[in-house]
């Protein structure tokens, strides 16, 4: 019989599979995810039909009564996640008050949180805040967990951040000049519009975007010509951000079409001795990219959330100032597992390569499951960070 902790934890971990790990076959998590799915969406069509003044003084009651139910069962789903937030494979290691306060502060914790904080704020304040009851339109954010095609468009804003930043930088910097450059163009001719450089950018802005309103144009010849150079550069540069998003999609589905098949994942290693059940379950889980030769696949600083496997290639790996050489069925990324090393690994294909990626989440839960990988894993770990050759 279970003792009383033991039995806590073992309904916290049933919780958890019910509300995170979604695996594949378990009815009650498919229910839950098909359920919430549902609310949301229904709380997103009442939060839009009650703005109409008909709908509002026919149902109003109705829509109230349903706002109430709708927090009451959002508010439990917050209880439980953080509840079960020890059960995570990436809070495990930190207890169980570090690993929910962890939790309560990333990005979906926050988001569930949001979905539930209009309607307490208003019933605190006794007052009928607007604004707050728009932000109840958040709930929209709670379906990203559930959307694969929304997880891919986080992942590629995500890859994509630092070019994304970039354009943003050029963007704004355009944006200053251009709105200077009219200002002093036009701001004896036109001192309402363009009396200063901020009231300009909103020239500069309508300009840039193309969007063109008109209500602000240039009248004086040196501002015209601003205006057409403005015009043509908008063009390129505010079409540069789409560029970097369509490049990194069509990245991303070519990562996703390549399929990683059962026979690939049992012949590795590190995998050998899995039962034919838990090599299935890994395939569903490895994600694969093919690397062509000098293809930075880990940069300095960058977070490592994956551990990466060899298929077919080399790889040159560098970690603080160790050099390693991988081949065929060789990995890299564990030794995140032991100590955070990522601000000093670096990895470069050294041949056109084909990786398959495990997220370490998935790794800790297969760990769990089978120790004697994790051993296998921290055995190379250890290695690696004690002794190697060093480099020039």
């Amino acid at each position: 019989m279970l003792t009383g902790a033991r039995r806590d934890v073992s309904i916290r971990r049933r919780v958890f599979e019910i509300v995170e790990e979604s695996t594949p076959g378990d009815t009650a998590s498919a229910v839950f995810d098909y359920f919430l799915i549902t609310l949301i969406s229904l709380n997103i069509a009442a939060v839009v039909l009650e703005t109409v003044p008909s709908i509002r003084a026919a149902y109003g009651a109705e829509l109230f009564i349903f706002e109430v139910v709708s927090v009451v069962i959002f508010t439990i789903e917050y209880a439980a996640r953080l509840w079960e937030a020890p059960e995570h494979p990436s809070l495990k290691r930190l207890g169980p008050v570090r690993s929910r306060l962890r939790y309560a502060v990333s990005f979906s914790a926050l988001i569930d949180l949001a979905a539930i904080l209009p309607f307490y704020l208003a019933a605190i304040f006794g007052a009928d805040l607007r604004v707050l009851r728009v932000l109840r339109l958040l709930r929209f954010l709670k379906l990203l967990r559930y959307s694969s095609a929304m997880m891919t468009m986080q992942r590629v804003l995500y890859n994509e951040r630092r070019a994304l930043l970039g354009a943003l930088l050029i963007m704004l910097g355009l944006l200053i000049i251009a709105s200077t450059a009219i200002y002093y163009a036009e701001r004896h001719a036109q001192p309402d519009g363009f009396g200063s450089i901020p009231a300009a950018m909103w020239w500069g802005l309508t300009t840039l975007t193309t969007v063109g309103y008109g209500d602000l144009v240039p009248v004086t010849l040196a501002g015209k010509v601003i205006g057409g150079i403005v015009m043509l550069l908008g063009l390129g540069m505010f079409a540069l951000p789409i560029g970097i998003l369509a490049t990194g999609f069509t990245q991303e589905v070519h990562r996703r079409e390549f399929v990683v098949t059962q026979t690939m994942v049992g012949r590795l290693a590190l995998f050998e001795d899995l039962p034919p059940g838990e090599i299935m379950r890994l395939t569903r889980l490895m994600r694969a990219a093919r690397h062509d030769t000098g293809r930075v696949i880990v940069r300095r600083g960058d977070p490592v959330d994956a551990l990466h496997i060899l298929a077919g290639g080399e790889v040159e790996l560098e970690i603080e100032d160790r050099l390693f050489h991988l081949s065929d069925g060789d990995f890299f990324g564990e030794t995140v597992l032991i100590r955070r090393a990522e601000e000093n690994l670096l990895a470069i294909a050294a041949s056109p390569c084909l990786l398959l990626s495990l997220e370490l989440s998935d790794l800790n839960a297969l760990i769990d499951r089978y120790p004697e990988v994790g051993e296998r894993l921290g055995a190379v770990a250890g290695a690696r960070l004690a002794s190697a050759p060093r480099t020039g």
